[in-house]
């Protein structure tokens, strides 16, 4: 019986990207919750009675385990219930973080083409491959955009006037996270 071949070692530079993307993902799902909550916390108005109440804190102890995906479709329908704007362009900027953050979560990495490129070995669950090599730049943009898209979510959370806590933050870190 043969064994497998080792994965290629990425490059520190290709590795340091993957960290710093992944982190990104991790503030977006943090970002989400929140959003979740003080959307739908929103909702349930001044007057909730006991048993409304009781509903949505067992909703809200669910989704500290939900998945990037998930939780994604639970603030769309917080936001569409909540009136709370446009989704259109949200719902597409993190539709394609959830393919991006399971391709970068999930691949398995090989050398590319190019000195400096690397090519992710993933199969989606539509049985598509990613075509292209990618370098750190490509997963640091992955990063950026996971990061302004978080922001925004942070914004929404914000304008509902209820913000709740971050996880293991000081009073003033929310500011640090950007926002």
């Amino acid at each position: 019986m043969t064994l497998p071949r080792a994965p290629d070692r990425l490059s520190d530079e290709m590795a340091i990207a993957i960290g710093h993307a992944v982190s990104g993902f991790g503030f977006l799902e943090e970002a989400l919750k929140r959003a979740i909550f003080s959307l739908t916390r929103q909702g349930l108005g001044e007057a909730a009675d006991d048993a409304a109440l009781h509903r949505w804190l067992k909703r809200m102890e669910d989704i500290a385990d939900d998945t990037l995906g998930t939780l994604i479709d639970s603030f769309l329908a917080a936001m569409r219930q909540a009136q709370a704007g446009r989704t259109e362009d949200l719902a597409k900027r993190l539709a394609i973080l959830r393919n991006q953050r399971n391709l970068l979560c999930h691949a398995s990495w090989r050398p590319g083409k190019e000195p400096g490129y690397w090519h992710p070995t993933f199969i989606n669950t539509k049985g598509e491959r990613y075509p292209d090599d990618m370098h750190p730049r490509d997963v640091l943009a992955i990063r950026d955009e996971t990061l302004t898209v978080a922001r925004r979510v942070v914004s929404i959370m914000r304008g509902t006037g209820i913000e709740g806590e971050w996880a293991g933050w000081e009073e003033e870190a929310p500011d640090k996270a950007g926002g």
